[in-house]
């Protein structure tokens, strides 16, 4: 992979509840903090910033 195209994400689990994770994701590079209420929201945010990177790129 190319460094260009690499993300760093940096998750705080603040806790649980319902059998899921809630807390932060930093995205380093675009400097932004995004609170989750679950892991699947989560990897959908994670998602999302990749592809808004993606998208932009080409």
């Amino acid at each position: 992979m190319a460094r260009k195209n690499m993300r760093t994400f940096i998750i705080q689990i603040k806790g649980t509840e319902n059998a899921t994770w809630q807390g932060t994701v930093d995205w380093v590079e675009k400097k932004e903090k995004v609170a989750f209420r679950s892991a699947l929201e989560l990897i959908r945010l994670m998602d999302s910033s990749i592809s808004d990177v993606d998208e932009k790129n080409t």
